[in-house]
């Protein structure tokens, strides 16, 4: 892996926050800015978690708590779809996203428990000094 973009949970949570931002403009306007805000910044969360962690990968722990984090992002966003198909009247089926969603779960969890089973952090190099 050279970058964040090599691992599959990272695309997948992309291309899913890109689907939910697009699906929280067509919930009612006085949503946009409530229920809407929420379910795009925890969507959004999932990926940036996944990076921030990348980018601390040299440190195991930081790795797996970025994604401990990303995964709760995810549950959160579950939750939101799950509230505002209770709630809303809407014209569109979540549940394909909430399928998506629960799908990333399952591989952000099993990235974790690869990480804590089989991560060795890049060796650092000696400088020229």
């Amino acid at each position: 892996m050279k970058s964040y973009r090599d691992l599959d949970i990272y695309n997948q949570a992309f291309l899913l926050a890109v689907k939910v931002h697009k699906m929280s403009l067509k919930l009612p306007k006085y949503e946009l800015y409530e229920q809407g805000s929420q379910i795009r910044r925890s969507s959004k969360s999932i990926k940036d978690n996944i990076i921030e962690g990348y980018g601390r990968k040299r440190y195991k722990q930081d790795f797996i708590k970025f994604l401990t984090y990303a995964q709760s992002s995810c549950d959160e966003t579950l939750g939101h779809l799950q509230m505002i198909s209770e709630t809303h009247e809407l014209e569109f089926s979540l549940e394909e996203l909430v399928s998506q969603y629960e799908l990333l779960g399952k591989k952000i969890y099993s990235f974790i428990q690869y990480v804590e089973s089989n991560w060795n952090a890049p060796k650092l190099e000696p400088r020229n000094l």
